[in-house]
Order: structure tokens, then C-alpha cells, then sequence
């Protein structure tokens, strides 16, 4: 079958966005399926060489036989919350005309959000006949307006709108957590057409790998209790209670704290940092999809936290990569949200209540103390994984329920 990938973030995009899709789009062409993708250009946390991209209004790309449709999209003062509202609508907008550059797909599959994107994959579903799935990520706009970067009324409403009337009119949702199913099915999503298809990790590149590598090396931590936050440092994630937390352990000079990624509050945080006097930390920028398996390797323990405010049952992607590499997880997440079932399911760690850093320093400094349940909290965490969360179980899953689709449009 033809598979048509319509997302807003792509490789060479660092993020868990464009590795998921990107993944999958490998996974379905090593199945003997024909993949396209429209996307944008690069922009989130991307690396490398980018200068083939620059000033380009259209390009097409070939990786690992996947076709690549990138659509030059302007960012729109993306750091407002009208102008993010209108990058996602201008996003849909200029993906719907790329579309025609693409042979007709028999099904399509959408990353929300931006959640507009399903306004895309209605229309080219009317006009060329392709059904069509919603994969729902965040949460949108429950997400935003729980972080209050969502307030204006009038938006409010109609992201409400949108959401309803989009659940109502595609041919499958995909959560990746029975919660997050649950909160689609309540705003709006047929039960029947609504599955939880969990994300996957890519768990031939993420593997177990020896602690003391070449990281570890270069930074000086042989013989420390090293413990990471590796991914993105926006406003839902709670890495002012990591640095609370390296407060109170600064004594414990075993310990110390690696913090890895970028983002909007990533230089309010390293102010922070210097202000408290930590001298057990450490920052290094986002790494590449290549160099990222190092950080977890290097790590004794890798932290998934977010704030208290969240209150939609995400799962962090970082949990299935720390996982993935055998290490055990502490997370710190609303108790009523999907991460400690998963954790609990897996016997991979600790789920906390978010914003407590004295509970996560007291926890790391067991865990310090205790090297035998780290190892096997990282073996059942690896176990795990690979069991139900590689990249090609979750594609597997993916095929069946677009066969579903394909002979219902038959019929």
C-alpha cells in the first residue's frame, strides 16, 4: 500500500515527533509499503548541515526510500499563542497544496499536532479518497490551556470546536495510552474507531551500552551516580524540581546531575543553576538522533519529569528511550495520568508526585546506594520494550488497522 505521513516535524529534526514518524516510515518500507511524506523544513532543534535547505520554498528528498515532500511554512511569532494558532492553520494550509505533489496514497497518517493538520487530511480524503488516521500526541487544546499559555476565550472555544468536530469526522484515532484514549472518546472520538497504539521506540539503534563510555569520559564522571534529563525544556517539563533536587543532594558528591536538550526555558534554567551555586551539574545541548543513545548509556538513571499543572495522561517519549537503553526510570507525573501504569506494567522504576524534589532527591540517593535495583529495574525496563514497544510491533499494528480502512472503503 501507498502510506502517506503528514506531520510537521521530521529527521534532520531532533525531537520525539520527527523520530517516531521517521521510524515508522522505515519500518513500513522494509514491510514492502510505498511511504511519502509532507513536512516542512527543518527548524526544531534540527542538525547537521542545513544549508541544502536554505531558501527554498519546495524540495523533495529521498531517505531510506522514504519520499519526503518538504513545504517551506513561516513560523509566525510561534512563541504567542495567536501566532502558534496561526503557524498550525497556515501549516494546514500550505501542506493541502503540497499534497497534489504526492500520487494519491490509499491512507494517510496525521501526527497532532498541529491539530489543523486533520483539516489537511479531510479535505485530501473528499477530493482524492484516501482515509485517513488521527494520531493524537498532546492533547490539544486540554494541554495549553492546563499550562495557561492558552487563555483567550474565544480561541479556547474554538480549538474545542475543532478538536470535536475532527474526532467526529476521521476514519481512526491512535492514542498512545489508554487514558489519553479515554479523554478522545470523551471529546468526541467514535469508541469503535479509537485505539490505543502506544509509541514505539527504536530499540535496534537505543540498546543497553557500557556506562563508562567516551561521554563520561570527556566530562569527568567515571565513578559518579549519574543521573539525566535528555529532551526538550519547555514549559510543561518540571526541570526546575530537578535542579531543587540537585540542591539538596549537593553533598552527595557521587551524585550528579546531566542535563541535555534545549528549548524555551533552557537558559532561564542554566541562570538558575549558576544563581544556586550548583556545581553538580552539568549542560550540554540537544543531542543527534546518533549521539543521543550515549546520554542514556553515560546515565545510572534517566528522569522524566513534568509539571503539576499537566494534568492530560501523557506519556513522555524519554521513558520508552531510557527503557529502551536498560536504564531505570524515575518520572514525576499526575498520579492519575498513564506514566505509572506503564512503569508499574513494566517494573522499569518510579513514578512520583510532580513538583516534590525533596521525594525525587531521597529516591536518587536510594537508588545511588542500591547498584542491584537499578540493574534490574533497567533489564525489566529493556524487556519491556522490546516486547511491545519496538517500531516494528507498533508498525504492524498501524498496517492492520489501515488493511481495516482500505476494505471499508472497498465495500
Amino acid at each position: 500500500m501507498h502510506i502517506l505521513l503528514l506531520t510537521a516535524y521530521f529527521p534532520p529534526d531532533v525531537g520525539s515527533a520527527s523520530h517516531l514518524f521517521y521510524e515508522l516510515g522505515q519500518s513500513f518500507v522494509a514491510h514492502g509499503h510505498r511511504v511519502s511524506v509532507v513536512t516542512g523544513f527543518p527548524g526544531y532543534h534540527a542538525q547537521g548541515d542545513l544549508r541544502r535547505y536554505r531558501h527554498k520554498l519546495y524540495l523533495h528528498d529521498v531517505i531510506e526510500g522514504i519520499s519526503v515532500h518538504r513545504v517551506a511554512v513561516p513560523y509566525l511569532a510561534r512563541d504567542t499563542a495567536f501566532g502558534r494558532g496561526l503557524w498550525q492553520f497556515t501549516c494546514a494550509a500550505i501542506f493541502t497544496l503540497a499534497g497534489f505533489n504526492v500520487q494519491s496514497p490509499d491512507v494517510v497518517l496525521v501526527y497532532s499536532p498541529p491539530l489543523p493538520l486533520g483539516l489537511t487530511a479531510l479535505l485530501w480524503r473528499r477530493l482524492r479518497g484516501a482515509p485517513f488516521v488521527l494520531n493524537v500526541q498532546d492533547l490539544f487544546p486540554q494541554s495549553a490551556i492546563d499550562l495557561g499559555i492558552l487563555r483567550h476565550e474565544l480561541l479556547i472555544g474554538f480549538f474545542y470546536w475543532l478538536e470535536r468536530f475532527l474526532y467526529r469526522h476521521v476514519n481512526a484515532i491512535t492514542a498512545h495510552s489508554s487514558g489519553n484514549r479515554d479523554y478522545v472518546v470523551q471529546h468526541g472520538g467514535r469508541p469503535e474507531s479509537t485505539f490505543v497504539v502506544p509509541n514505539s521506540v527504536a530499540v535496534d539503534n537505543i540498546r543497553p551500552g557500557p556506562k563508562n563510555n567516551d561521554l563520561r569520559k570527556r566530562l569527568g564522571l567515571n565513578g559518579h551516580f549519574v543521573v539525566s534529563f535528555a529532551g526538550i525544556m519547555g514549559y510543561s517539563q518540571d526541570v526546575d524540581t530537578v535542579l531543587s533536587a540537585a540542591d539538596i543532594l549537593r553533598n552527595e558528591r557521587h551524585i550528579h546531575f546531566l542535563l541535555v536538550g534545549d528549548g524555551v526555558e533552557k537558559d532561564r534554567l542554566i541562570r538558575k543553576s549558576k544563581q544556586m551555586g550548583l556545581t553538580n551539574v552539568t549542560w550540554l545541548p540537544m543531542q543527534s538522533r546518533e549521539d543521543y543513545p550515549s546520554v542514556l548509556h553515560a546515565s545510572d538513571v534517566g528522569l522524566a519529569t513534568l509539571r503539576a499543572d499537566v494534568k492530560t495522561p501523557v506519556v513522555p517519549s524519554k521513558i520508552l528511550s531510557i527503557m529502551a537503553a536498560g536504564r531505570p526510570v524515575i518520572a514525576a507525573s499526575d498520579a492519575r495520568g498513564d506514566v505509572p501504569h506503564l512503569l508499574q506494567e513494566a517494573q522499569a522504576g518510579f513514578c512520583l508526585p510532580p513538583e516534590q524534589p525533596h521525594l525525587l532527591a531521597d529516591r536518587l540517593l536510594q537508588l545511588s546506594q542500591n547498584p542491584d535495583l537499578c540493574l534490574r529495574l533497567g533489564r525489566n525496563g529493556r524487556r519491556y520494550a522490546v516486547e511491545y514497544l519496538s517500531t516494528d510491533t507498533v508498525a504492524a499494528r498501524y498496517e492492520a488497522i489501515f488493511r481495516t480502512l482500505i476494505e471499508s472503503k472497498k465495500s
